[in-house]
This record gives structure tokens, C-alpha cells and sequence, in this order.
């Protein structure tokens, strides 16, 4: 079987936080960056739900490397944007300081029913994330890769933790954001479907049911995209840097391709319960990349950071075909200098004051472009 590594495609969506360039207070911009942004980046930069966050989508990318092209003009351009119009920008999980209660929510038909059915558990809601789309070659596969990759999903995560500060407190948490998004419904990491048909009834009868009115209302961890034909992994925290969201989108493209190699050789990984991943997925945002996640086949804590390192091994024969061993090394500078809540956090410890936290958040936008 000849392995067309073509198919996997890669999409980013990264959410930015809006901010008062004196205060760096989170500030609602009524959706001016939104509407100087469609002018140059048509459907690619788009509202959410509160009006202190701007959503932005890339096209589909053949690769890593296009990946970054795409994203950095994104970020670039947002931000002249939002300069042009008073504003300053920033991208990490949770705000340290500012307070959900006085952001305004955008109006909009979809965010007034969510609000609506879920009251507090949405208004409270403030937090960014990154989701990465995984180009796949039909929907039966993209199920068995989902199913496949529920494993790595900590490890990734890990890496990605830029979360330590919720409403002005440290939270103990390299992700708190996560936290804030458990109060949602159909959230965290999926059980496993053993077919593409299983995924659609269970769709079909929430939707009967009326629990949900479409797919998208399903805000897993990863999901087979109801409209794309994609797997699309939700469970990140935006990264402070483009790199670092490059990297993680290269380890995403990476593992699904693996899996796939596997597949082609009658392999495959053992699947792992829902209630077993999440204790992994549980210590990663506890503890980043300096704690232990559970290795499920020994049956016992090994290092994360060991883990990681398999992991990287574990790719290496699909990174040449990808284009993409450049970015993955990129994981040891992670590694090396931590994760973006490890440098908020060492940057609270030097200043002591949160404002330095959010200076120390925009700086970092536009770093290493």
C-alpha cells in the first residue's frame, strides 16, 4: 500500500485575546478587528463569543511550513489592525487578570441561544484555545484515527499548558483554562466509536432528542468534524508564539500519519478507555510537562517529559515525508525553556505584579517574526 501523506492537510484556529493597550485589561472591541479584518482576511478572522476574543482560521495547508506562513500573516495582521484601532493583543489560555463578569457577549442568533441554554457555565466561558484540523482521506478513517490518537492527547496537551491565572489568582494549574471549559457539556476526551456510523447515530439522536441542533455543539477534545473531513483536536491551550503553535500542529499532523502507517501494516494501538486517558489528561494540566503521566501498558507514573521523548521516537519515520522534523525538534525548545505557563509563571516570580504577566503575554504575539 503506498502511504499518501498529501492527504493530511493542516488547518489552525487560534483564538486572541483583545486587550486595552494601557490597562492590559481584556476589552471589548465591538467587533471592529472583525470588520477591518474581513477587508484584508475575507472569511479568515471571525467573531466569538465574547467581544474580547478575535478568531482566526487558516486556509487548508499542505504542510507545516505553509502552516506558519499562514498564521504568522495572520497574527501580523491582527495585530496592525488592532494597533490601528486602539487595541493590543495577546494569546494565552485564560487572561491573569480580568474578570469574565464584565466582558460583553457578542450579539449574534448562536452565542444568544448558547447563553441562553447554559447560562453561567457560557458567560464565565472567557478562555482561548487552539484547534488544529487533520486533513483525512474519507470519514472511516478519520474515525479510526480519532479513536487511535485519544492516547497522545495528554501529552500534547502538556506542551501546549499556557493557563496559570484565572481572575487574578495563581490556580495552581498549568491549564486552568480546561477547568473553566469542563462546565460545558459533551467536553474532554470522547470514547472511542467503533465505526464512522456509530459517531453519526450518536449525532443523529442528540439531535433527535434535541439536545443539540448540530454537531458543532459537540466540544470534545477532538472530533471528527461534522462537515469537514477532518479530525479537528480541540484540547490545546493557544500558545504564546506562532512556533510553539506550529509545533503542536506538526505533532497533531505527525501522529495522525503515524497511526495511519500503522493501519496500513494491520496495526494498530490498544484503545484505552475514556476514564483512563482523562487521568492523564488531568495531570497534564495540573502539572505541564513537570509531572508524570501514566504509561497504561506498564501500568505505572513515568515522566512526562520521558514520555514525550517515545513519543518524538515514535514519529520519526513519517516527519521526513511530512516536511516537518524541523518543526517537531522545535519540542525540545519547550521542553528546555517550558511552556508558555511556565514562563508566565517564572515572569510573576520575577515581577511579583500580574500586569507584568500580560506585558510579558503581548510581547510574545508577534515573537520570533
Amino acid at each position: 500500500m503506498h502511504l499518501n501523506y498529501k492527504t493530511f492537510t493542516v488547518g489552525v484556529e487560534e483564538e486572541y485575546m483583545v486587550l486595552d493597550p494601557t490597562t492590559l485589561e481584556l476589552k471589548s472591541h465591538r467587533q471592529q478587528i472583525v470588520q477591518e479584518g474581513h477587508k484584508i482576511l475575507k472569511e479568515k478572522v471571525k467573531a466569538e463569543m465574547h467581544q474580547a476574543v478575535v478568531e482566526v482560521g487558516t486556509d487548508i495547508c499542505a504542510d507545516a511550513d505553509e502552516a506558519f506562513q499562514d498564521v504568522a500573516n495572520l497574527r501580523k495582521t491582527i495585530h496592525d489592525i488592532a494597533g490601528g484601532l486602539g487595541f493590543a493583543m495577546g494569546a494565552s489560555g485564560t487572561h491573569p487578570f480580568s474578570h469574565w463578569e464584565s466582558q460583553l457577549i457578542t450579539e449574534h442568533i448562536r452565542y444568544s441561544e448558547i447563553v441562553n441554554e447554559l447560562q453561567e457555565a457560557a458567560r464565565s466561558n472567557l478562555i482561548f484555545g487552539l484547534h488544529v484540523h487533520v486533513g483525512m482521506e474519507s470519514r472511516e478513517m478519520a474515525n479510526h484515527i480519532a479513536n487511535s490518537t485519544r492516547y497522545f492527547l495528554p501529552h500534547i496537551f502538556a506542551l501546549s499548558t499556557n493557563s496559570p491565572f484565572w481572575e487574578g489568582r495563581l490556580t495552581g494549574y498549568k491549564s486552568f483554562r480546561t477547568k473553566v471549559f469542563d462546565k460545558f457539556p459533551r467536553t474532554g476526551i470522547p470514547d472511542a466509536f467503533e465505526s464512522i456510523e456509530a459517531y453519526d447515530n450518536y449525532v443523529k439522536l442528540l439531535i433527535k432528542t434535541n439536545c443539540i441542533d448540530n454537531a458543532k455543539k459537540i466540544w470534545w477534545d477532538l472530533r471528527v468534524h461534522p462537515f469537514f473531513n477532518t479530525v479537528e483536536f480541540r484540547i490545546c491551550d493557544i500558545p504564546l508564539t506562532v512556533k510553539e503553535t506550529i509545533t503542536i500542529a506538526a505533532l497533531f499532523q505527525a501522529i495522525c500519519a503515524r497511526i495511519y502507517m500503522l493501519r496500513s501494516k494491520n496495526l494498530n494501538f490498544i484503545q484505552y478507555s475514556r476514564a483512563l486517558l482523562n487521568e492523564n489528561k488531568w495531570r497534564a494540566s495540573r502539572y505541564g510537562v513537570d509531572g508524570n503521566l501514566i504509561d497504561f501498558g506498564k501500568e505505572e507514573e513515568v515522566n512526562t517529559r520521558a514520555l514525550i521523548g517515545e513519543l518524538l521516537d515514535f514519529l520519526d519515520p513519517v516527519l521526513d515525508q511530512l516536511g516537518s522534523r524541523h518543526r517537531i525538534e522545535s519540542v525540545q525548545d519547550i521542553l528546555n525553556h517550558g511552556t508558555g505557563a511556565d514562563r508566565q509563571l517564572r515572569t510573576y516570580e520575577e515581577k511579583k505584579e500580574l500586569k507584568s504577566v500580560a506585558e510579558y503575554i503581548q510581547q510574545q504575539f508577534l515573537h520570533g517574526l
